[in-house]
């Protein structure tokens, strides 16, 4: 016989009469203790309490008793969690001791990297084991300007429920059998495709795809699943139970993308490339390493020292805002975003990141970002492609600034400056 006892509807002292006497006639019944003349329990008259002394001398009230209790509970998670972090750096070096960096060979570190592609899709992003459908592509023409004619696309990736959708771009000066190079740009948190090639007036993006196809690159601005609030976080939790995340969705639904993409008679799969802001950024930095298609990755308002903006107590980060699916389990003791840039390369890889990036200081730790890319710079240098590897840090805030991106995607697309016409 089970009798919950409540005190001050949960929220009163231990130790009451009542629970005294509950558990007394127990302890009778076994015949363990009560007063054997009479049989009846008998309870203190007064219920027990908990007394700390302050530094005064005097007894600290309840409230200041649970409270100093509850501070030295957080303090101990803090501190635990904190340890952990600053250890990680170096968890994380014995995990990639095996990266092949001493022989200077991009070739053969990029096959050593192979193993650790394979880990980070099954351990960290999850997948799913399902094949890609054909293609079912569906189509419908929403953009036409003297310059570019631009259409909805729609994909299937894993029929009924799982679909891709985008927005394509094609510049009118294309010639008839021409392969462009393809420059898929990625919005951010709760953004839509049409954010990107300026039909909706976001200033954070500059319209950079209608921009890009401007200058002669075929775009395409895919719908991720990073919309609609709780709904898309609730699939996360969801995906989490069983060893997913929304990267497991994303990557199928971008693979299939650069299938559809490599498949058009005016597309060199040899030359698409990835261009994310925000959580686009963050998406390149994820979506990449497992969609081998992609020949280069830009990170743009994004890239920094992830585990520590994530996790450390020194910065709000994400602890005190609503995007509570930003954290993967066990990431810290095996990537940072330099070892997801390890997985990127020997492909070209860039960050673009504003000084004034996120007002209230969220992202203004500017040597967490320098420092992170340092450690790209430093691995391409020794794989002896320099030239590959980019940054630009310029005087603006959460957005795409497109100079120095625009240039790196005309040097490593192979498509040449405006006014200089096709190689």
């Amino acid at each position: 016989e089970i009798e919950l006892v409540v005190s001050g509807e949960g929220k009163g002292p231990f130790g009451t009469d009542r629970f005294l006497n509950a558990v007394l006639k127990r302890v009778a019944r076994s015949g363990s203790a009560a007063n054997r003349t009479s049989g009846v329990p008998v309870a203190p008259a007064d219920a027990p309490s908990v007394k700390r002394i302050g530094n005064d001398g005097d007894a600290l009230p309840r409230r200041d008793i649970v409270g100093a209790r509850l501070r030295r509970q957080y303090d101990e998670i803090r501190s635990f969690t904190q340890d952990l972090l600053r250890e990680s750096p170096f968890v994380r070096d014995q995990f990639m001791a095996k990266a092949d960096l001493a022989s200077r060979d991009p070739k053969r570190f990029r096959q050593s990297m192979k193993a650790y592609r394979e880990f980070f899709r099954d351990e960290i992003v999850g997948r799913f084991d399902h094949r890609l459908s054909g293609f079912n592509a569906r189509s419908r023409k929403i953009i036409d300007t003297p310059t570019r004619v631009g259409y909805e696309v729609v994909l299937d990736v894993f029929p009924p429920h799982v679909f891709a959708y985008g927005i394509l771009q094609i510049p009118k000066n294309k010639k008839p059998d021409e392969k462009r190079p393809v420059v898929v740009c990625q919005h951010g948190l709760e953004g839509r495709p049409q954010d990107v090639i300026g039909e909706r007036d976001y200033a954070h993006y500059k319209a950079f795809a209608s921009e890009l196809c401007e200058r002669g690159f075929i775009t395409f601005a895919p719908q991720n699943i990073y919309i609609f609030g709780d709904r898309f976080r609730t699939l996360q939790r969801k995906a989490n139970a069983v060893k997913k995340t929304l990267y497991s969705i994303m990557v199928p639904q971008h693979r299939q993308i650069v299938r559809w993409l490599s498949s058009q008679d005016f597309v060199d799969p040899a030359r698409i490339g990835f261009y994310g802001l925000s959580y686009g950024g963050r998406s390149a930095m994820y979506i990449p390493p497992l969609v081998d298609g992609y020949c280069l990755s830009i990170c743009s308002a994004n890239f920094i020292d992830w585990n520590w903006y994530v996790c450390s107590d020194q910065i709000s980060g994400y602890h005190n805002v609503g995007e509570y699916e930003m954290f993967e389990f066990d990431l810290a003791n095996h990537f940072n975003y330099d070892g997801l840039a390890a997985l990127i390369c020997p492909r070209p890889f860039m960050a673009e990141r504003g000084y004034l990036d996120m007002p209230g200081g969220r992202n203004r730790r500017v040597d967490r970002v320098v420092g992170e890319f340092g450690r790209v710079a430093r691995m391409y240098a020794q794989l002896n492609i320099s030239d590959r590897a980019d940054a630009e840090w310029f005087y603006g805030g959460h957005e795409i600034n497109s100079r120095g991106t625009f240039a790196f995607l005309h040097k490593h697309l192979r498509w040449p400056e405006p006014g200089g016409g096709p190689e």
